[in-house]
Formats: C-alpha cells, sequence, structure tokens
C-alpha cells in the first residue's frame, strides 16, 4: 500500500472524477486509475461504484475514504514538523473578492515578493461564494472574501475575521441636499458589478423590502470604472467605503448617508488545511489586503 495510490483514491472521491484528479496531481488519467486499481488491490475489495456517473464509493468505500483523509492530515502533519522551520517557498495560490481586485492584488503580489522571495504566489479573483467553494475543494491554499459577521462555514474550511467592511452609496458631487432614504435616490439607477456580486444582491434585498425596482443603468466591474461613470452622473454606486474615501476621484462623488440602508459586510480569511511553513505567506497576503482597506493587521490563521 503506498502514499501516492492512497492520495490518488482521496482526489478521485473528493472530485469525483478521474480527469479532475489527474489534473490535481500532474498525472495522466491512466495513471490515476492505475494507482486506484492498486490501492483496490492491496486492500482486496472494490471501492468505486463504476456504474455510476460522476463516480461514487461503495459503502466499504466511503469509510476508507474517511480514514484515508485522516490518514493524509496526519502524513502531512508529519510533514509540517519537519518543514516548520522553513522559510515560506512553493506556489501559493491566493484570491481576493472580484470588488477588491482592484486596489489589492498588486500591493499584496509586492508584498509577498518582498517579505518571501522563494514564493510564486498565484493571484486571483472572483465572488465570494466562487472563492470559498475553490478553498473547499483545495484548489486554493488561501482567499480573502466578504461575507456577514454570522456567516457560517462549511466544515474543513478554517476562517478568520480581519475586520468590518462598511458599504455606502456613492453618487456624484452636488450643491444641493443629499438624499436621506432609499426612495430619494433609487430611480437614478445603478452602476453595479454583474450578477454574483454580494453587494448588488443586499441592495436588491433592501429595495424588494420596500417594494421598490432595482434600476440598473450599467453593469461594469473595476472600481475606478464605476467611480469615473458616477462622477459624470450616470447613476449611484455601491462599494466599501474605503475604496470611495482613498480614491483618486473622491473630491468628484459624494457619499449618502442613508437612514434605512447602510449595509457592512465582514472581510474574511478563509483556507483549507495548510502547510504550517505556508501560515507567515499566507498571513502577509491577508494583512496586506487588510491594510488596503485599513483595516489593520489580519489574524494569523491557525
Amino acid at each position: 500500500m503506498k502514499i501516492e495510490d492512497l492520495t490518488a483514491f482521496v482526489a478521485v472521491i473528493r472530485l469525483q472524477s478521474t480527469r479532475l484528479a489527474a489534473d490535481e496531481l500532474g498525472l495522466t488519467q491512466p495513471a490515476i486509475t492505475r494507482r486506484v486499481q492498486n490501492f483496490e488491490e492491496s486492500l482486496g475489495i472494490p471501492l468505486l461504484n463504476r456504474q455510476t456517473k460522476p463516480l461514487k464509493p461503495t459503502l466499504m468505500g466511503n469509510r476508507v475514504y474517511q480514514q484515508c483523509r485522516h490518514i493524509l492530515r496526519e502524513v502531512d502533519a508529519l510533514s509540517d514538523l519537519v518543514a516548520a522551520d522553513s522559510p515560506p517557498s512553493g506556489l501559493l495560490r491566493l484570491a481576493v473578492p472580484q470588488s477588491l481586485s482592484e486596489g489589492s492584488l498588486l500591493p499584496a503580489l509586492k508584498s509577498l515578493s518582498a517579505q518571501f522571495p522563494d514564493i510564486q504566489p498565484r493571484l486571483s479573483s472572483g465572488w465570494s461564494e466562487e472563492l470559498l467553494l475553490r478553498v473547499q475543494r483545495q484548489e486554493l491554499e488561501a482567499a480573502v472574501v466578504l461575507f456577514p459577521a454570522s456567516k457560517q462555514f462549511p466544515e474543513g474550511v478554517e476562517n478568520q475575521p480581519l475586520g468590518a467592511v462598511d458599504l455606502v452609496v456613492v453618487g456624484p458631487k452636488t450643491t444641493g441636499g443629499l438624499p436621506q432614504r432609499l426612495e430619494d435616490c433609487y430611480q437614478r439607477g445603478w452602476i453595479l458589478n454583474p450578477e454574483g456580486c454580494g453587494f448588488r444582491a443586499a441592495l436588491q434585498r433592501a429595495l424588494t423590502e420596500q417594494g421598490l425596482p432595482l434600476l440598473i443603468n450599467l453593469e461594469a466591474f473595476g472600481t475606478t470604472l464605476q467611480l469615473s461613470l458616477i462622477a459624470e452622473g450616470r447613476g449611484l454606486g455601491l462599494m466599501p467605503k474605503p475604496l470611495v474615501e482613498r480614491h483618486p476621484l473622491r473630491d468628484q462623488l459624494e457619499i449618502y448617508a442613508l437612514k434605512d440602508f447602510a449595509p457592512r459586510s465582514q472581510l474574511w480569511l478563509v483556507y483549507p488545511n495548510v502547510p504550517a511553513s505556508q501560515v507567515p505567506a499566507i498571513d502577509a497576503f491577508a494583512a496586506a489586503v487588510a491594510g488596503g482597506l485599513d483595516l489593520g493587521l489580519a489574524t494569523q490563521p491557525g
């Protein structure tokens, strides 16, 4: 019984696909199939129901899978024990929410490269729900995400709160009075991220509760593009307050302090089981993102 055969079996069950398991482990599909078969032969029982799609374990296969996960965690812990004093190195897959990518990816990259020259960071962005799913699948070593403070995370995903993030409605600079409620301004229309954005979903819920429609003027990615369009008077926006306050266009914008809509999100660091040697680099990444929002230092994972 070989660890590589056990690892291949766990990957196939977790991903429900020999192709995805091969991609994750950097092997060919025939090699994955051969390793799983070797593992089954070493135990003397079939572990997969090969008549189903996607692949599913047999009853005993599921029990073996749970035990294998425990064994691999112990193997990882042994490796961590040896590597704990080694500086972070190798590939580190990290991600931030789409809404924060413009202002945080480059500073995070510079911070990691300066502090940990042996790290090979691979940075990406996406919606927070998507990033959380990628962490669950161990496609990322860590991600910074935006969710409510009451968010319940799935089993197997470690999480650390990094600080509260206030969201604000933004409009063009004006000499007149500012709106006080959603009903005072919703008819101007909105410049928002496309479907999938949590900010947009929060606004939709608030409007629906008041019986008001969500009027989309423009869908656009990117803080600078959205704020430029808002400054031109093409609609209102919704984004983290620190991004607006620190933006070069700040003098051309108004922040609306609405009495009936003042959403607050929580910045979280989420990660699966990671080697102890990678923790300092993950912590530096989280600190760089949180620092870009004036949230101070991030909490260390583990």
